[in-house]
């Protein structure tokens, strides 16, 4: 079977059943795009098909032969790093890092869906979605960090994407942090 991945051609033979994930991590040494609960309930696994977020734990890798798809290792390079994965930097929106690969492709596609103007369950006008924190967390919301990183990757998502206010006071932070540290989910 043939794949394009990362704008790379590779050829794989992987059983039938094999999905993108796996196909990715343990037949092509792409190992960006973690394996967190294979479920596709944690968002670990997000890369982009075609420039759309997909759970790459969930679909089958036979029927992306055709599809252009994105893990983390293609978003960005050290010294060459992706505004996404430089704001998650300096917002520390990371801790331990295991989410971070899917958190930033799941941003990447959701960025783009914002500029396409598509709605999400969170947008209150359906013609012009507007990009506030219940927006990005609404959106968001099928990648999990069980650090509870929420409110600094909101505000790198949203210092990428442009939109005021231009990020949080560390006393913001740290209520924030606290909140979620207590199970109140905070973005």
């Amino acid at each position: 079977m043939h794949f394009t991945i990362n704008g790379q051609s590779y050829d794989a033979e992987p059983d039938i059943r094999t999905s993108v994930l796996d196909l990715c991590r343990e037949h092509l040494g792409l190992t960006g795009s973690k394996k967190g609960c294979d479920h596709g309930q944690c968002g670990a696994c997000t890369v982009l098909i075609n420039g759309r977020r997909v759970n790459s734990c969930l679909t089958l890798a036979v029927m992306h032969q055709d599809d252009e798809i994105t893990t983390i290792e293609g978003i960005g390079q050290p010294g060459n790093l992706h505004p996404l994965q430089d704001a998650f930097v300096r917002h520390d929106g990371y801790q331990c890092g295991y989410c971070t690969p899917g958190q930033i492709c799941s941003a990447v596609g959701m960025l783009d869906e914002v500029k396409k103007g598509w709605a999400s369950h969170a947008s209150g006008d359906l013609t012009d979605p507007q990009f506030d924190d219940a927006e990005i967390s609404e959106r968001m919301s099928g990648n999990l960090c069980r650090c509870a990183a929420y409110p600094n990757i909101v505000d790198a998502i949203r210092e990428v994407g442009d939109t005021a206010p231009k990020g949080r006071s560390a006393d913001e932070k740290d209520a924030a942090m606290d909140a979620n540290a207590r199970g109140e989910l905070v973005a």
